[in-house]
């Protein structure tokens, strides 16, 4: 009897294996070829799950985002407020090697879907989620008395948003500007001075 596939898995899989290969080899390198050979199939298998090499850097991107906010739930489980959100943020900067990888995926997904029909929706979709997310942690901490800053919510939240992707250009095209102890540095700056009398403390 035929070993039955589990499709959902070889999907995966393949995902996967391209976001190694594009990390790894950057993504105008890197070829439907190159990425069968990383997950170990045969090179025509990847044609039955993805319609070429802009489908999977979308699949690629959205790994990525899926995998960001997996570590973002396990951190702030337990935290509220101001922890919380700095918890939230630092998942976003690039900080290590493993967050840098990420980035080299990130930055071609959205050159690409500056011409992709579809792309640039679900880019702004996954954004809003995040927004959403952000605003509810400085609703907590403002609760709590950690900022007291007259800027609204979803202002703090776009311009974080703003610093957190910018870090992740500049980590690429000037790594060394981005000292993760700068990163850090500069986001607590920015939080700190969302109490600026320096009631929470």
């Amino acid at each position: 009897m035929p070993r039955r596939v589990d499709h959902a898995t070889r999907r995966l899989e393949i995902i996967r294996a391209t976001w190694r290969t594009m990390a790894r080899e950057g993504v105008e390198a890197t070829t439907l070829r190159k990425i069968a050979e990383e997950a170990g199939f045969a090179n025509g298998a990847i044609g039955h799950y993805f319609h070429g090499k802009d489908e999977l850097l979308a699949a690629a991107y959205t790994h990525v985002f899926t995998r960001t906010n997996e570590r973002i739930a396990a951190v702030t489980h337990n935290l509220h407020g101001m922890a919380a959100l700095r918890a939230y943020c630092h998942e976003i900067l690039p900080l290590d090697e493993d967050r840098l990888l990420e980035a080299r995926i990130v930055l071609p997904f959205w050159q690409q879907a500056l011409t992709r029909d579809g792309q640039q929706e679900m880019y702004e979709g996954h954004m809003a989620s995040w927004t959403q997310e952000l605003v509810g942690l400085i609703e907590q901490a403002r609760t709590d008395g950690a900022i007291t800053s007259a800027q609204p919510d979803a202002d703090i939240a776009g311009q974080l948003l703003a610093m957190l992707t910018g870090w992740q250009v500049l980590a690429l095209l000037t790594p060394a500007s981005a000292d993760p102890a700068v990163q850090v540095a500069q986001l607590d700056a920015y939080l700190d001075g969302l109490d600026p009398a320096g009631r929470a403390g």
